[in-house]
């Protein structure tokens, strides 16, 4: 017993040691890595904020939680960290704690993603969002609103489309921020400045800012302008509050070109007017003179450059001389009004009464869906010919003096007719001395005797100079053309094909590189590619552009898919958006004058119980 007692003894400490340091590595050891997530609230209202805290219980949490994926829903307003370290009977424990403050994008029930903490996640959180009550005053009537307008749902490619946002006030606002309306197929533009009225409705007087902007589509097509928010601090009796109001969202229906409208140049209006004049300092004009003629164009809710350049060819009666149109687009509260000046100088040559051609432009009625046409006649002027070389001498030259008692005038001769300035005649025959006959004949005496005093006019001998000049010239033209006649390969003139030669074999080659490039969206190839194939088709001597592929095509659906193209081409949306493939059908159809079966029927061919 005695023995027993003293072994037991001896063991204690060594046994207290060992079961000291089992405990503290079992307490380690029982303690696994974790990283949980919780939110302040799981039900919020619209505009109200929440705070998500993580919270890692080991230190090694590497570069901290990924957020990232809360983005997507939410804004994040701030972010904060904190750590802590505790040791209790020697154990050790660290915590790490981060609280981010996020504030919901939309409305509806959210779930927050698994939080990635070092190799660890937490778990997945779900939160409500409700709408926003909105505040109103005693009569039931919203504090703020905010409405988003536009006067056309259906508007045509590149028509006028104005948008009006109207906010409307019952209280004071302060830091008010105010969204702008954007879209990549629309061309959106300010219009004027903001407009501040007063309004009584259903009892409450609100202060109304309104801010307008025209819209101009580039693409045809359903667009949706997403709703506009305005952000404020709301000053009310019971304090300040941030507020988020936003508006309802608009949704065009863009047309397209019609078919049937055939003009080349796109004109969308509603009202256009034309004003021609001619006019002249000169009290009677005269051929040669120069005339102006002026021409102004304008139409409503188009910009200036959309308007046509009208150009018209000189004639027998008249020689035209144009300088470049100028263009200026206007705002008023209707919307835009574009204008066109043309200014072209007009010579006379032929005498009579001028009369110049008629001015008409073409355009699409977008309110009555039709073509229509404006034109306008010029005023006619009378134009006196040149006065004769005959009458400009009679007119330069002095009164003929009336002769004197001792002057005789011959009574054959017609005193209406004019008197030749100088004349050719015998001397009178006076009583001469007799003369041998072996004598030298007399000589003849040649007087020149004037029958007026008036000098020979410069007009008479700068004309007969030019008669003779004029007349030996043109001798010295006719010899040599005789002596050197032109050959026949000088009057010859290059022809298309040895001016721009086809590069494709034959119109199959010709046709699959259009397709292609219609397919893989080339539009800088486009019309190249065109005229090539059009060249193959219907002749060189046919094709000067693709206005004859139209014409010749006779097919409303190219046509029209031809004239979305030429307007992507010309204007300042990047050519990269232009999708070719509905072109590409078209023109197969049209080669094959075979309809392309649609996806509808292909599926039906392929699941015939679909």
């Amino acid at each position: 017993m005695v023995v027993r007692h003293l072994f037991n003894a001896s063991l204690i400490p060594t046994l207290a040691m060992i079961l000291a340091i089992l405990l503290l590595l079992g307490s380690t050891s029982l303690h696994a890595n974790e990283v949980s997530a919780a939110l302040n609230k799981n039900v919020v209202t619209e505009n109200e904020i929440v705070q998500l805290t993580v919270r890692a219980d080991f230190s090694d949490t590497g570069t901290g939680p990924d957020f990232s994926p809360l983005k997507r829903d939410f804004d994040i307003l701030s972010q904060s960290q904190n750590s802590q370290f505790s040791f209790n009977l020697g154990t050790n424990k660290a915590l790490s704690f981060w609280v981010v403050t996020l504030k919901p994008k939309a409305v509806g029930n959210f779930q927050i993603p698994s939080i990635k903490v070092g190799n660890e996640t937490s778990n997945p959180l779900y939160l409500e969002v409700k709408p926003a009550r909105q505040m109103t005053d005693t009569n039931g009537n919203p504090l703020v609103r905010l409405e988003f307008k536009t006067d056309t749902l259906q508007p045509y490619v590149q028509q006028q489309v104005k948008l009006t946002l109207e906010l409307f006030s019952a209280a004071p606002l302060q830091n008010t921020k105010l969204s702008t309306p954007n879209h990549p197929n629309l061309l959106i533009e300010r219009l004027s400045d903001d407009q501040i009225r007063y309004e009584d409705i259903n009892g409450t007087s609100y202060q109304v800012l309104t801010r307008e902007y025209i819209a101009f589509p580039q693409r045809s097509g359903s667009v949706q302008l997403n709703n506009q928010t305005v952000d404020a601090i709301l000053s009310t009796s019971s304090g300040r509050r941030a507020i988020t109001v936003k508006s309802s969202t608009i949704d065009l229906d863009v047309l397209p070109i019609p078919a049937s409208y055939g003009n080349t140049n796109w004109l969308p209006t509603d009202a256009l007017a034309i004003k021609s004049q001619l006019t002249t300092s000169l009290d009677t004009p005269r051929v040669g003179d120069t005339l102006n003629w002026t021409i102004d164009i304008s139409a409503h809710g188009v910009l200036g450059e959309q308007l046509p350049t009208i150009n018209f060819d000189s004639t027998r009666a008249y020689k035209l001389y144009p300088t470049p149109p100028k263009f200026d687009t206007r705002k008023s509260s209707a919307g835009v009004t574009g204008r066109e000046s043309i200014n072209i100088e007009v010579v006379p040559t032929e005498a009579g009464t001028l009369t110049l051609p008629k001015v008409e432009v073409i355009y699409w009625d977008p309110t009555e869906r039709a073509v229509k046409s404006v034109s306008a006649m010029t005023n006619t002027m009378e134009i006196a010919a040149l006065p004769s070389i005959a009458a400009t001498e009679i007119s330069s030259s002095p009164q003929t003096p009336t002769p004197e008692p001792s002057q005789t005038i011959d009574n054959n001769e017609k005193t209406s007719e004019p008197v030749a300035p100088i004349s050719l005649k015998k001397p009178n025959k006076v009583t001469e001395p007799s003369v041998p006959s072996d004598a030298e004949p007399a000589k003849l005496n040649v007087v020149l005797e004037t029958q007026q005093s008036t000098p020979i006019p410069w007009v008479t001998i700068l004309a007969i100079a030019l008669i003779v000049m004029g007349t030996t010239g043109l001798l010295i033209l006719l010899r040599r053309q005789r002596q050197h006649p032109r050959s026949e390969t000088d009057e010859q003139v290059p022809t298309l094909q040895e001016f721009a030669p086809l590069t494709s074999q034959d119109e199959s080659s010709a046709f699959n590189q259009l397709l292609n490039g219609c397919r893989n969206n080339d539009l800088s190839t486009l019309r190249l590619n065109l005229l090539e194939w059009a060249r193959h088709r219907w002749g060189s001597d046919s094709i000067r552009g693709v206005e004859d592929i139209k014409r010749l095509a006779n097919n409303p659906r190219l046509t029209q898919l031809l004239m979305e193209a030429e307007l992507v081409m010309y204007s300042d949306t990047a050519s990269t958006q232009w999708n070719g493939e509905a072109l590409a059908n078209t023109l197969e159809e049209y080669a094959t004058g075979q309809k392309k079966p649609s996806q509808a029927s292909q599926l039906k061919t392929l699941y015939p119980n679909f």
